[in-house]
């Protein structure tokens, strides 16, 4: 499956952008999805994933109660809702598309990635 995010940009601290992530290829349904993040200087981790029908959803700590997954089968797409956003947020997100119908914390456990999509948070 081929990947392409948007709706990366600049805005202030406490802030919403909503990220999107278009597939194509294979069937999108089949396969868990996720969102990752990278900053310069640092590992890429893990920030939110989302299992094949959407019944099932995973954050890490720090975007937990802020960040939102979703999906939409019948428009291949995924989606990252980013409410208050925080300085500390700012990275290259990533989207991926899992081996397996349900989602992972792993990166090693996505397949397909997309290029990634600037979020600056200045405060």
């Amino acid at each position: 499956v081929q990947l392409q995010a948007s709706g990366g940009g600049l805005v202030q601290a406490g802030g919403s952008l909503r990220l999107s992530c278009a597939a194509s290829g294979r069937i999108f349904s089949n396969n868990g999805m996720g969102w990752f993040r990278q900053s310069p200087g640092k590992e890429r981790e893990f920030v939110a994933g989302i299992s094949w029908n959407g019944g099932s959803t995973v954050y890490t700590e720090s975007v937990e109660g802020r960040f939102t997954i979703s999906r939409d089968n019948a428009k291949s797409t995924t989606y990252l809702q980013m409410n208050n956003l925080k300085p500390e947020d700012t990275a290259a997100y990533y989207c991926a598309a899992s081996r397996r119908p349900y989602t992972s914390r792993r990166s090693s456990d996505f397949n397909s990635w997309g290029q990634g999509t600037q979020v600056t948070v200045s405060s």
